[in-house]
């Protein structure tokens, strides 16, 4: 709500600062009315999963939660998980998530009433910012898996309210999308690791923002949105490469299989949007 505030208050300031001149040559009431096209820019902040975890199918019959156990029966990975990448393998310690820009292009179109406005918005592009866990193993070893979005796609419904024009405070949401390219890493040279790599996701986006109207044709947006994409789908299969049969994870059947407990990829963006209209 505090970034929100901001971006609100950021928005009414341009407008107010923008000089009369500019203002003079355009019919309010057409404002945010009509198609437009934009670009974007911001930055995605990856939230904390500190207490992410990896699960394991050790049988491989489709069902997680398994430990993956020693030949004494001792919990394999008794030392833990932490919600990053590794910094070494000697002890349970992990970078933070990676935060990054986002770059974006969209088409949208608003249909004004009074001071009403709903209407429609598409974008596409993609964000620098990526999630990782890592297990750590008795071994010792450390298994990290990572994804990122190669690219985003969302389309969403906006809908607000322009006090007489100038400047538009709205709410949106709606479907989205993103190629997730996921990869593992592990220090483990015994075993071999297979994986199903890049995977597509589904989900929703949300948030809300403001924009204000610099000419007759530009305006300048302000906003937050918090993105939610499902991925479930990216395993990595553990097999026997050099390790002798009383390897952990090859004691209930030959192999075993490995994905992360967090199957949501979340982001929260602020971003600014420059916009021609039509």
């Amino acid at each position: 709500m505090k970034s929100l505030s901001l971006l609100v208050a950021s928005a009414a300031a341009v407008a107010c600062a923008t000089p009369a001149l500019a203002q003079s040559d355009r019919d309010k009431s057409q404002d945010f009315n009509g198609p437009y096209v934009g670009v974007v820019g911001g930055y995605t902040v990856q939230p904390n999963d500190g207490r992410e975890t990896l699960v394991f199918d050790t049988n491989q019959d489709g069902t997680y939660g398994e430990n993956v156990n020693t030949t004494t029966g001792a919990n394999a990975f008794a030392p833990g998980f932490c919600g990053g990448s590794p910094t070494s393998t000697a002890n349970v310690n992990c970078r933070n998530d990676k935060d990054g820009f986002e770059y974006f292009g969209k088409l949208g179109y608003d249909k004004r009433m009074g001071n009403f406005v709903v209407g429609v918005v598409i974008e596409g592009g993609r964000s620098e910012a990526s999630d990782s866990v890592t297990g750590f193993s008795s071994t010792p070893a450390a298994y990290r898996f990572n994804r990122s979005a190669d690219y985003q796609a969302n389309a969403r419904l906006r809908a607000g309210y322009t006090p007489g024009g100038g400047v538009l405070f709205y709410a949106t949401g709606g479907g989205a999308y993103a190629k997730l390219d996921n990869k593992f890493a592990t220090t483990n040279s015994a075993n071999s690791f297979t994986d199903n790599g890049r995977t597509n996701g589904w989900g929703y986006v949300a948030g809300g923002g403001a924009e204000a109207m610099l000419t007759k044709n530009i305006s300048l947006g302000l906003e937050y949105l918090y993105t939610d994409i499902q991925d479930d789908d990216f395993v990595v299969n553990v097999g026997p490469g050099t390790a002798p049969a009383t390897n952990p994870f090859l004691l209930n059947g030959g192999g075993t299989d490995i994905k992360r407990s967090d199957d949501h990829f979340r982001t929260h963006s602020v971003r600014a949007s420059l916009n021609f209209r039509f």
